[in-house]
C-alpha cells in the first residue's frame, strides 16, 4: 500500500546568524520522504527583521515553501512558540540555525516515528571542531548532543534535532516557557512536561545533523557556564515536584554528587579529558543545587549569544 500523503513543517529559529544560509541549503539538498510535502518556517527572533533579506535571497534555491515570521525579540521561547503556532503539518521538526542536516536526516526521523509511534523523536548532533580547538576538547568530544536514558527511557529532550507528532495528546497546549527564553533550558522543560503528560520520546540513531563549534564556544569557560545552567534547569524541575522531605533530600544528593565529581576531577588530574569531564559534571550538579535553592538562572541567549548585526 502507498503511504498516505504527509505535511511536514521544519522550524528554524534564528537570531543574527549568517550560518542560516548553510542550514537552509542543507534542507534543500536532503532526501524528501515519499509522498511528503515540506514547508520551512523561519522564526526571526531579532528586534529588527534582520534575517529577511537572507531568506528572500535564498527562496529561488530552496525547493520548498518558506514561511518567514518576524517574532521579536531576543527570547528563544518566543521563536520556538512561533514555530508551534504556525505549524500546520502532521509533523514539526526543529533544527538550529547553525546546523546542517545530513541527506537522510528527515527520512530517519520519520522512520523512527512510524516504527515506535513516539510523540517525539530525537536525532544526534555531531560537533565539528576547528584545528584551533584544544586537543582535549576534540578528543573528548564535549559538544556533540545525544539523549540521556533514565531506567531505559528518554524523559526529556532538545530542539536542535527533533521531530514532533503535532496532534499527540501529550503535546496539546504545550508551549516553551518565556521565563526560560534567555537563560536556556526551555527545551528541557518542554520535553519534561510532555513526558509527564504521558508522551513518549524515541531516538533515531542515524538522523544526523552537523554543528561547527565556533571559537567562542571552544573554551572550558563556555562549557562550564553551559553545564551549570543545564543543572539549574534540572534543579528547578526537581523543585517543582518536591514536597515534604523530598526537597532537602534532593539538595543533599546534589551536593554529594557535586563533591564526588570534584574529587574525581582532582584524582584524574593527569588525564586532561577525564579531569575536565569530572569538573564539568561537578558544575552540572552544582547547578542542580542552585536550581533547587531557587537561584536566578544565568542568561545565555539573546544579545550575549548574537553576532553583531
Amino acid at each position: 500500500m502507498m503511504a498516505a500523503p504527509l505535511q511536514i513543517d521544519i522550524g528554524v529559529c534564528t537570531f543574527r546568524r549568517p550560518e542560516l544560509a548553510d542550514t537552509l541549503r542543507s534542507l534543500a539538498a536532503m532526501t524528501v520522504p515519499e509522498r511528503a510535502t515540506i514547508r520551512v518556517i523561519v522564526a526571526d527572533n531579532d528586534v529588527q527583521p534582520s534575517a529577511k533579506p537572507l531568506v528572500e535571497g535564498l527562496r529561488a534555491e530552496i525547493p520548498f515553501d518558506i514561511l518567514y515570521v518576524h517574532c521579536p525579540a531576543s527570547n528563544i521561547s518566543i521563536a520556538r512558540n512561533c514555530c508551534l503556532d504556525n505549524g500546520k503539518g502532521d509533523f514539526l521538526a526543529f533544527i538550529d540555525d547553525d546546523e546542517t542536516a545530513s541527506k537522510d536526516w528527515l527520512i530517519r526521523l520519520l522512520e523512527t516515528a512510524r516504527e515506535t509511534g513516539a510523540d517525539a523523536v530525537l536525532g544526534p548532533v555531531r560537533a565539528h571542531y576547528a584545528p584551533s580547538a584544544p586537543a582535549w576538547m576534540r578528543s573528548g568530544d564535549f559538544h556533540s548532543t545525544l539523549p540521556v536514558w533514565v531506567k531505559g527511557e528518554i524523559r526529556t529532550g532538545y530542539t536542535c534535532n527533533t521531530l514532533l507528532r503535532r496532534q499527540a495528546p501529550s503535546l496539546s497546549g504545550c508551549r516553551f516557557k518565556l521565563a526560560l527564553g534567555k537563560s536556556g533550558g526551555e527545551d528541557t522543560d518542554f520535553f519534561t512536561g510532555m513526558h509527564r503528560a504521558g508522551g513518549t520520546i524515541a531516538f533515531a540513531t542515524e538522523a544526523w545533523v552537523h554543528e561547527p563549534v565556533p571559537e567562542k564556544r571552544a573554551t572550558l569557560a563556555w562549557l562550564a557556564k553551559r553545564r551549570f545552567r543545564s543543572g539549574q534547569t534540572h534543579g528547578r524541575l526537581l523543585a517543582e515536584r518536591a514536597n515534604g522531605l523530598r526537597r532537602p533530600l534532593n539538595v543533599a544528593l546534589a551536593a554529594a554528587k557535586a563533591g564526588y565529581c570534584a574529587l574525581g576531577a582532582a584524582l584524574s588530574f593527569p588525564s586532561t579529558v577525564r579531569r575536565h569531564r569530572y569538573a564539568l559534571r561537578a558544575l552540572l550538579h552544582a547547578g542542580v543545587l542552585s536550581g533547587l535553592l531557587g537561584h536566578k538562572a544565568i542568561e545565555q541567549y539573546g544579545i550575549r549569544e548574537a553576532t553583531s548585526p
